[in-house]
């Protein structure tokens, strides 16, 4: 089993108040939710209004089903007019067998 912590910093470039960050970030989170068994949370930023931090729990069987997940997230992630993605840092782990 192979598993990957991710945080995605982001930039939203349309809120001007907290209200407006959660209905721009909200449907993004539940895209994710929906491409696969992701967890997915607000991790951080959450004070302010144009800057978001999102973390993404993956667990694949291999190496391979796990890069395809990692990739299939970025391009989601790509294709979402109200989010910039500024960073990705990735926490690979391997299953000590």
């Amino acid at each position: 089993m192979r598993a990957a912590a991710l945080r995605v910093e982001l930039h939203l470039p349309a809120p001007q108040s907290l209200k407006a960050k959660r209905a721009v970030l909200r449907p993004v989170i539940d895209g994710i939710k929906r491409l696969g068994s992701y967890s997915v949370a607000e991790v951080g930023h959450h004070d302010l209004w144009q800057r978001a931090a999102i973390g993404v729990a993956i667990a694949a069987p291999d190496g391979e089903s796990l890069g395809m997940q990692m990739s299939k997230l970025r391009n989601y992630l790509d294709s979402c007019l109200e989010v910039e993605v500024i960073d990705l840092f990735i926490t690979d782990m391997e299953d000590p067998e």
